[in-house]
């Protein structure tokens, strides 16, 4: 079993700030779905999940993806919604659980579009929605857009911000990865529109720099955004929003100068090479070009996919490994904050087994872990 030099985690034992956020360390909680919300409402066991990561000293948590209030942002039965008064006085318990075991967390606002299906909640009978009525190139799904459909979204978006703001969340985190709706308008695949969000780079990029220009007009300047993009998809693995380092450039340069405090780069493997000719992943490209703060991800400490070409039936294991790589990357300055995913996921106190080198002590991920969500 791999091992990791427990000198050389300082790193990621400092202290990290933007704007009015302070954080006791650089690791994240990774958003990860759980549909164990009924009724779209967070319950109390909802609560006890994310303070025992908190009490496990992770820096922020970021939550599972909580949908916005447009009548077709939900795709998934039994996940947490962000408006009305039972799911926000359920997440006002979730925030306040957290700050209670001393940690601070942010909620990722979400909208599916063309990934939510007929038959889903709250309204079962609402299509879905997306630029070009497209779930990939070529697989038509639902209703292409209107500037009226357009311009509720990026409201309803601003409105989740500020009510999170209200209830005492520390941040808020835009889901505009994995081809959900807002990655949707930024992937040539799925706009084919030729209107002013569709066509060039600048163009497919507007709509997420309306959302986030509106958040920042609701939730005022200290208040810090982060924004989760990817290359790939979750209806193509191999797909790439941008392919040369200019063009990256271009595309989070809109989003920056629109707001953005942190960007959460994607990545299903953090030690992945962005671009040929440079070892720099995602989230080195990022810092390189935007000179913002970035969070790494994909498969920190861990041994394996989960979900990838050989194991396609969600049945393997993947073991705990070190994280030295990870570590020198970070010591390079490539990148401000680590996004945990499955290692934190079946391990609340990974954080801790990490600092004191107890990598034999970490829980390993499993089928039967992932059913439990604990």
């Amino acid at each position: 079993m791999s091992t990791t030099n427990s000198t050389n985690t300082a790193a990621l034992f400092k202290q990290f700030s933007v704007k009015s956020l302070t954080l006791k360390n650089k690791t994240v909680m990774a958003p990860m779905t759980r549909a164990f919300s009924p009724n779209n409402v967070p319950t109390t066991d909802v609560a006890a999940y994310y303070r025992r990561r908190a009490e496990g000293n992770v820096g922020l948590i970021i939550t599972e993806g909580t949908f916005i209030s447009h009548k077709a942002a939900n795709g998934y039965e039994n996940v947490p919604a962000i408006y009305g008064d039972d799911a926000l006085a359920g997440w006002k318990h979730v925030v306040d659980e957290v700050h209670a075991a001393g940690g601070k967390i942010a909620p990722q606002l979400w909208h599916v579009g063309s990934v939510r299906k007929l038959g889903v909640g709250p309204d079962k009978d609402v299509p879905a929605y997306s630029p070009s009525g497209l779930f990939k190139p070529g697989a038509e799904n639902g209703v292409a857009m209107t500037q009226t459909d357009i311009d509720e979204v990026v409201a309803s978006f601003a409105q989740a911000a500020l009510d999170a703001k209200n209830i005492g969340f520390d941040a808020i985190e835009v889901h505009g990865a994995h081809g959900y709706l807002v990655d949707q308008f930024f992937w040539q695949g799925t706009n084919q529109r030729d209107d002013k969000y569709g066509g060039s780079l600048e163009n497919r990029t507007r709509f997420g720099v309306e959302i986030v220009q509106a958040i920042r007009a609701a939730v005022g300047e200290d208040f810090t955004i982060i924004f989760r993009f990817s290359q790939w998809k979750q209806q193509d693995y191999s797909a790439k929003l941008c392919q040369t380092p200019e063009e990256l450039e271009r595309f989070l340069s809109l989003l920056s100068d629109a707001g953005v405090d942190v960007f959460h780069a994607s990545t299903r493997r953090f030690w992945v090479s962005e671009f040929e000719g440079s070892a720099l992943n995602l989230a080195g490209w990022t810092k390189k070009l935007t000179n913002k703060p970035v969070i790494t991800v994909g498969n920190v400490g861990l041994d394996a996919d989960f979900i990838g070409e050989g194991n396609k039936d969600l049945s393997g294991t993947s073991n705990p490994t070190g994280i030295d790589e990870l570590l020198e990357r970070l010591g390079n300055n490539e990148f401000d904050l680590v996004a945990i995913g499955r290692a934190l996921l079946v391990d609340p106190d990974w954080v801790n087994k990490i600092a004191v080198n107890a990598i034999e002590e970490i829980n390993p991920f499993t089928k039967k872990s992932l059913m439990s969500l604990s």
